[in-house]
């Protein structure tokens, strides 16, 4: 397949797809990331075989070539489920062409030829398979045949299983065989190892959890398909499908699977695929191929090499107490326990607000809280009196004085609130959840600021600054990451949250999260005169006092110069660099994309983080104390890059694992050395702890003002479950050490 010369390279098809005709074009991008464009003729739409409100025809590109096109018409988009389905399916076709592409046992699998899923139809193409299905030939099968299908689809779950895919739709009607090699189907039902299973499937070729959708997509789903078809290929007609086959003794050539425990109902008693190749005297090629360089080993091992640094300078801040403290610890003390206390110090708020010790010897474990307000979100005078809370825009702290209490109209006017002479307890309390509290220290020529009361009278706050330049995408990756927790995205990790103030954040919910939510993109931040954050939480764990979060999303320009808007960062207790891959990465197969936004590549790195992690203090060693994250958004425009995939495909785990953690991180971070200058990892180097993650807060391309197939974050709670479990909200989160979790 040869490239078409610069001329037509970036065009789209001429006409819709689905309208044939002499000068019908078609564009779609290759296995390798490559655009190319072709001459085509269509041939007649037809109902794709157990794939609901997709369409199939051959088409011929240019001078000949007849391929297969499964598309996603507009009438089928308005299922949810559709388009991720197709993208699985590209992801998985994507991922064997590029791990066998070039290997002869590759052609088990019908071939990718391109894809385009940014189109008004996402389509995929594949070459045509030679052969018949299983169920037109397996009568004219002998023995050795019979031997040769069943050993070859082994291998072919093999080959799936080391790239953690399960494809759920092996059975006689998808298999082809031409004579000499066994062909499987369209991997359209495909899903990840470890993902939860999904019902699909019948008896007998599709296994009891599977077709259930049971527990977790295991690559031994697939090998009970293999085994029913070895019993339908010698028996000549299927079983029921619920275990081992009554009569399954009675063929011979089966004897060896019966007992491997290939028919067995459970996946955890059935045979591995390597063990499987063994029992059918079958070489596993992957068990002596060499394996193709890594381009990412010098990245991971330049990661671990950083990652030791920051232990060493936490170690040197922070050694090991010795035996006999005097004060019932064991010898080592806490930093032999917990690695948390490996961290290099970070000035406590308490410190920052009233002076005395300098450092926090265990920022992320949280101070054992004030006795909690009488109910959620209340101020109790006489408590929120006896301690401050640094205001986070002027960083001056702020003592709860109810004559400083006021509401604001529709109109932004500020009501004073007085609440003498209100003595119903419920009334109080939800007059005190929707005030505010004016800061004391707007003086004259300062502009007037308050603050929800909510953040006075609870736990100690937590602000998190979103940092990147202009059109980078940091105030969509907000607008998903809060959608996701209006969802009830972060219950299951054991966190309640509600709003900081009910009026902010219904406004923030009805602009920006249902906006993006309905398909449409939404505009570039305004700069400010004053730093104010745009929206915020109570976030609690189970029986905790809340703890305010709020989060600040300035306009690039502004965290690009050093600005009394930025005066707010010095104060700021963690930070997510959204990172741009437009501006990052030196990959070609972005430049259409880039030239199509106007967005030139930039090998110095994004000026607003330069420019904030200039203004932090570094209290570590060089190294700011802040948790940081780096977000690198817009993954989607790389998502079949093996590295992305191997995260973005999948959903965030049910719960935080530090391992977990280091290895997107690691895999991110040498991604990131790879492919883009060191400048774009300057928030790793320079912080103490900082992890990385792929994520996506649309998952497609904006054509104007809306995103055609709606917007589809991936992993957005990733960045912030980081930050979560650095600064100690996450219950039951396993410590996060220096680096990189």
């Amino acid at each position: 397949m040869t490239e078409p010369d610069d001329g037509t390279r970036h065009a789209r098809h001429a006409r819709h797809p689905g309208t044939p005709g002499p000068q019908d074009e078609l564009e779609f991008s290759t296995h390798l990331g490559d655009t190319i464009r072709f001459a085509v003729r269509y041939g007649a739409d037809r109902r794709a075989a157990g794939r609901p409100g997709v369409l199939v025809r051959e088409v011929t590109l240019s001078a000949g070539w007849p391929v297969l096109q499964y598309r996603l018409p507009r009438s089928a988009q308005a299922d949810p489920h559709a388009y991720g389905a197709l993208e699985r399916e590209v992801s998985a076709a994507v991922a064997l062409e590029r791990r066998y592409g070039t290997e002869k046992f590759g052609e088990v699998f019908t071939r990718i030829v391109g894809f385009d899923l940014e189109g008004a139809d996402p389509f995929v193409l594949y070459r045509l398979s030679a052969g018949s299905p299983l169920t037109e030939c397996a009568g004219r099968l002998n023995g050795d045949e019979q031997h040769r299908v069943l050993a070859q689809l082994a291998l072919s779950v093999r080959l799936l299983a080391e790239v953690e895919f399960v494809h759920r739709t092996i059975a006689p009607d998808t298999v082809r065989w031409d004579g000499t090699h066994v062909r499987l189907g369209e991997p359209y039902a495909v899903l990840r190892e470890g993902e939860p299973r999904e019902a699909f499937g019948s008896a007998p070729w599709a296994s009891p959890e599977q077709r259930a959708g049971r527990g977790t997509a295991d690559t031994r789903d697939d090998l009970w398909s293999v085994g029913r078809i070895g019993y339908y290929l010698l028996s000549g007609h299927p079983d029921r499908g619920e275990g081992p086959p009554e009569d399954l003794g009675d063929y011979r050539r089966l004897a060896a699977l019966e007992h491997s425990g290939l028919f067995a109902a459970d996946a955890a008693a059935r045979p591995s695929p390597v063990e499987l190749l063994r029992l059918l005297h079958v070489p596993d090629p992957l068990a002596t191929a060499v394996g193709a360089p890594d381009p990412l080993s010098r990245g991971r091992a330049e990661f671990d090499a950083h990652l030791a640094r920051k232990r060493r300078v936490a170690a040197s801040l922070f050694p090991p107490e010795p035996s006999g403290t005097g004060d019932g610890r064991q010898p080592g003390g806490d930093a032999a326990r917990n690695p948390y206390d490996l961290v290099p110090p970070r000035p406590s708020l308490r410190a920052r607000l009233f002076g005395g010790d300098t450092t926090d010897r265990n920022p992320p474990r949280p101070a054992p809280a004030p006795p909690p307000p009488p109910a959620s979100a209340t101020a109790d005078a006489p408590a929120a009196r006896r301690r401050g809370r640094m205001c986070p825009h002027c960083l001056l702290s702020v003592e709860y004085d109810e004559s400083l209490l006021v509401t604001i109209d529709a109109k932004g006017n500020r009501l004073p609130l007085d609440l003498a002479a209100e003595q119903r307890p419920a009334h109080r309390r939800e007059l005190l959840r929707k005030a505010y509290h004016l800061c004391p220290h707007a003086g004259p020529g300062d502009e007037a600021h308050e603050l929800p009361v909510p953040y006075l009278t609870n736990g100690e706050p937590l602000s998190i600054a979103f940092v990147g330049s202009s059109s980078v995408g940091k105030t969509h990756l907000l607008a998903a990451m809060l959608g996701e927790v209006e969802l009830g995205g972060l219950e299951r990790y054991g966190l309640k949250c509600l709003p900081l103030n009910p009026d902010t954040h219904r406004a923030f919910l009805r602009e920006r999260v249902q906006s993006l939510q309905q398909g449409r993109r939404l505009g570039s931040t305004v700069q400010q005169t004053f730093a104010r954050f745009a929206d915020g939480l109570l976030v609690s764990a189970r029986g905790a006092t809340p703890r305010p979060v709020v989060f600040f999303d300035l306009a690039g320009e502004d965290l690009a110069q050093d600005g009394v808007v930025t005066n707010f960062l010095s104060g700021v207790d963690a930070f997510v660099f959204v990172l741009d891959p437009l501006r990052a990465l030196r990959m070609p197969a972005l430049d259409p994309v880039r030239e199509q936004d106007g967005l030139p590549l930039r090998e110095l790195g994004d000026e607003a983080f330069t420019t904030v992690l200039n203004r932090l203090e570094r209290p570590a060693d060089g190294l700011i104390g802040a948790p940081a994250a780096i977000a690198v958004n817009k993954s989607d425009l790389v998502r079949f890059e093996p590295a992305v995939d191997r995260w973005l495909g999948r959903a965030l785990p049910p719960r935080i694992d530090r391992e977990a953690l280091r290895a997107e991180s690691r895999d991110a971070y040498a991604f990131l050395a790879h492919h883009a200058s060191r400048a774009w990892l300057k928030p790793f180097d320079d912080s103490a702890r900082c992890t990385l993650h792929f994520v996506a807060a649309t998952g497609g391309q904006a054509k104007g003002d809306r995103f055609p197939h709606g917007a589809r974050s991936r992993r957005v709670l990733a960045p912030l479950l980081s930050i979560f479990a650095m600064c100690g909200l996450l219950p039951g989160a396993e410590p996060i050490e220096e680096g990189a979790g």
